[in-house]
């Protein structure tokens, strides 16, 4: 059954017949609507690529006249639910009157040094954010994101990686009637519209901020003056019991996004991973560059800590910007039921803050979205594009 909005509507169908399914859900979209959709995104879990090809061609020709966009994933959300490697396809359909939908679809090409990304339309004056859906295994979609200021300026760019149950080479994406076996697709939004971008990382910092004063690349060398290691081991040693065997099963980092804030706390920081040490370096390995000067902080994650940090930042969200319409959300494939024992967690909070209606997406391979007004690929993460009311 559809959640009935006035211009934002979502539906998800279950079954094995993947095409059957992509009509229930899109159909369900469809009839949440007061008028004809504009915007039309749906998302499909299945276990041949042929099928989800088919699938996808059956809900593009479905939203005739609207901007499409779509993908595989290994798991979808929509209808207040997020179903798991299932055969299952979600939609959502919005209403945007006033605004202008310009879909893309981007390819990359290597030269020698670098590559080259190639298909994305030159943004407008007016415009307000882009989606973004890529294959990860085909298309550069960690330094294209990174990048992506140079031509965006600072539009919020949010979406997820795509996947596939079947994985390399299964992955699918659609746009406007067309399928795509690698690259990326989107669709800038412009216009009369009420749009931002909220992204929950969360995570809870450990220890005390410290300034970077020595690094090779992505080694973490010195620490407010001390091996990087040492000053590991001394922030570890002084935890619970609870806190150590966080720190066990997959330690972070926070790179401070202001430099110039009095206090880093949660929130505060892009998350990145800690990837190992180097005991005869006394060097800590971790999933970014920075540069020396910058400030980092240890940080751990656990369901508590992520579930109190998308209320909170669901909750900042609907005291400044009011009433919600809908939602697109993007939520990492290591959130659901493998973080919070339920695949319903995330799309829960946000209909549970935001209020029901128009609220779909897919479980990613990667988090897209901005943070400090740079767009980064997230891990772990809830990343939203939120529709407000005028």
């Amino acid at each position: 059954m559809a959640l009935l909005t006035s211009r934002f509507a979502d539906g998800l169908a279950v079954g094995s017949d993947l095409v059957a399914a992509a009509e229930s859900a899109v159909n369900q979209a469809l009839r949440g609507l007061d008028k004809p959709p504009d915007l039309v995104c749906f998302f499909v879990c299945g276990d041949d690529p042929d099928d989800v090809s088919r699938a996808g061609m059956r809900a593009m020709s479905m939203a005739a006249g609207a901007a499409v966009i779509g993908c595989s994933a290994t798991g979808v959300i929509g209808d207040g639910q997020g179903v798991e490697l299932t055969s299952a396809v979600s939609a959502w359909a919005a209403t945007l009157d006033g605004a202008r939908l310009t879909t893309f679809a981007l390819d990359s090409l290597r030269t020698e040094e670098q590559f080259v990304v190639v298909g994305l339309p030159e943004p407008g004056p007016d415009d307000k954010a882009a989606v973004l859906l890529a294959d990860p295994y085909s298309f550069p979609a960690d330094g294209f994101v990174e990048r992506s200021g140079e031509v965006l300026g600072d539009l919020p760019l949010v979406g997820g990686l795509a996947n596939a149950l079947e994985g390399r080479g299964a992955v699918r994406l659609f746009a406007d009637g067309k399928v795509y076996t690698e690259g990326a697709v989107g669709v800038l939004l412009g216009g009369d519209l009420d749009v931002s971008a909220v992204v929950s990382q969360g995570c809870r910092p450990i220890g005390p901020s410290m300034t970077v004063t020595g690094v090779e690349e992505n080694l973490l060398l010195e620490l407010a003056g001390q091996p990087a290691l040492a000053r590991l081991e001394e922030i570890v040693s002084a935890l619970d019991e609870d806190d150590r065997e966080l720190v066990a099963s997959g330690l972070q980092i926070g790179i401070a996004i202001d430099e110039y804030a009095e206090r880093h706390e949660r929130g505060d920081f892009l998350i990145r991973g800690v990837l190992g040490i180097d005991p005869d370096r006394e060097a800590v390995a971790i999933g970014d560059i920075v540069e020396i000067g910058r400030t980092v902080r240890f940080q751990v994650r656990d369901a508590a800590t992520a579930d109190e940090d998308l209320y909170e930042l669901l909750d900042a969200h609907r005291e400044e910007f009011g009433r919600v319409e809908g939602a697109l959300l993007f939520s990492c494939n290591g959130r659901g039921s493998a973080m919070f024992g339920s695949a319903d967690h995330d799309t829960a909070a946000v209909n549970d803050i935001l209020g029901p209606g128009g609220v779909a997406g897919f479980f990613a391979a990667g988090e897209i979205g901005p943070v400090g007004n740079q767009n980064h690929v997230h891990g772990f993460t809830a990343s939203l594009l939120v529709f407000s009311s005028r």
